[in-house]
């Protein structure tokens, strides 16, 4: 994986640098650990320092890292026996979308969850993270199969937005996120979504009608981007900052408003320094937030599920 480096991270990134090489040489020889946790300790320290005073522009870069866990790194390190299923039976697989199932904790689980890529041509084929129609109707077939079954679900939401494309929108992209979201209401079984890096618009809504939303420390979820809104506002897109700060789009101010229930802590320096560390800490957390779910019936999930949106939001009679 290429190593991608934001400016403002570059200290702690030399520092974890150095760390690896010393604990590589604390395996084969003992007198090097007390070095070793000393420059740990240095390098945890550091990051806290920088990242406690991020921007939320920052935070937003932060959620778009190139070296960021996708929603493959996360299977692979808590999903046993994973079998990825594919394509709409409309018309075709989108890459932007990875979905099947899988035991997490031995327990069997449906798995919906945008892809981006690494490399021009990971990329190109799994869109940038920008799903196609049949990207949501693949999610359906997925949602609709997990109620059929009494599956839970679990969603991994990283995308800039839906595919905006000529032919996205002749294949009726709004019908398929608008049919994602009735799906997922609907769906008379616990649903858990977690925004792993940065959620956009109703891209990524189609897979968020949860029990329970979770946000990594350093994950974002708007109704545009920044720059997006800049543009719009002001005709300016370098006011993409402004913008940020405004949108409320970071996960202390998801909280808040109550977009999001929890929020799930990353290594030092984020999770694309220790994408193990990074799936231990979600690993946790979705574990405790499925067992909270699994006393509820059937009418109680689909309930849950409508009274946590309907909350949402705030209007002045």
């Amino acid at each position: 994986m290429a190593t991608f480096v934001l400016p403002f991270e570059k200290p702690i990134v030399d520092l974890v640098d150095k760390v690896r090489e010393l604990r590589a040489l604390a395996a084969k020889d003992s007198r090097f650990e007390p070095e070793l946790r000393r420059l740990e300790e240095k390098a945890g320290q550091l990051a806290r320092e920088i990242f406690q005073h991020l921007t939320p522009i920052q935070k937003v870069q932060i959620s778009r890292h190139a070296n960021r866990p996708y929603t493959l790194d996360y299977i692979r390190r808590f999903i046993t026996d994973w079998i990825e299923l594919k394509g709409d039976r409309r018309f075709a697989d989108d890459g932007a979308i990875v979905s099947g199932v899988g035991t997490f904790r031995g327990r069997s689980v449906v798995i919906v969850g945008h892809q981006k890529g690494r490399g021009t041509k990971e990329n190109m084929k799994r869109n940038f993270g920008m799903p196609q129609p049949e990207g949501y109707r693949k999610a359906i077939r997925m949602y609709e199969m997990a109620d059929r079954f009494q599956l839970p679900i679990l969603t991994f939401i990283d995308t800039p937005g839906a595919y905006p494309g000529i032919g996205a929108e002749e294949r009726g992209q709004s019908e398929a996120i608008g049919a994602a979201l009735a799906a997922m209401a609907r769906a008379t079984v616990p649903i858990i979504a977690t925004i792993i890096g940065e959620g956009g618009s109703g891209g990524a809504l189609a897979l968020g009608v949860a029990n329970k939303v979770l946000v990594l420390e350093y994950g974002c979820y708007s109704v545009i981007s920044p720059e997006g809104c800049a543009a719009i506002l002001w005709k300016d897109g370098s006011r993409a900052d402004e913008a940020a700060t405004q949108l409320k789009i970071t996960a202390p101010d998801l909280v808040q408003l109550g977009v999001v229930d929890e929020i799930v802590s990353e290594p030092a320096g984020g999770a694309h320094q220790d994408h193990d560390e990074a799936a231990s800490r979600l690993e946790n957390v979705l574990w405790q937030s499925l067992l909270a779910l699994e006393g509820k019936s059937r009418e109680e999930l689909v309930d849950d599920r409508y009274r946590r949106f309907r909350a949402l939001g705030a209007f002045v009679a």
